[in-house]
């Protein structure tokens, strides 16, 4: 068995050496610009189209503060019951560092902004994306 090891060790490196290498500065551009959409969306009163890219599932998973939602529904609601329209304010984000893992999985980290008349909240984001047959969605969105 031992005189495998070697073969066994060969064969998964060409393995891995064979699997396709990630786009990653494709994939870059891809999610700052899903970022870019979801900012206009918020900024034009728009949460379905915020919600857009986060991925329509009961596994979708949402945290923030000492809270974690699972469940688009859940979040597009939360969103709904704490953002009026009057109330949703200016969203920037900034700071975006996106992270390749695999083809088909990355992370962002970044900070957030929201101007309301008088007030302004802002923290630290991160969003965990994954490609889907219909393009990347969020799967978790931590934002404090």
């Amino acid at each position: 068995m031992k005189k495998y090891v070697p073969l066994l060790l060969l064969l998964l490196f060409v393995l891995a050496c064979s699997a396709p290498k990630p786009d990653v500065v494709q994939i870059e551009k891809d999610l700052i610009e899903i970022i870019k959409i979801q900012e206009a969306a918020w900024n034009e009163k728009n949460i379905e189209g915020f919600m857009a890219y986060y991925w329509k599932s009961e596994k979708l998973t949402f945290q923030s503060g000492n809270t974690r939602r699972y469940g688009w529904e859940n979040v597009i609601n939360m969103y709904r019951a704490n953002y009026v329209e009057k109330e949703m304010g200016t969203l920037t984000f900034k700071d975006m560092e996106v992270h390749v893992l695999t083809n088909n999985l990355a992370f962002v980290l970044g900070r957030y902004n929201v101007k309301k008349t008088g007030s302004i909240s802002e923290g630290l984001t991160t969003l965990i994306f994954r490609r889907m047959p219909e393009g990347w969605r969020i799967i978790n969105d931590h934002s404090s």
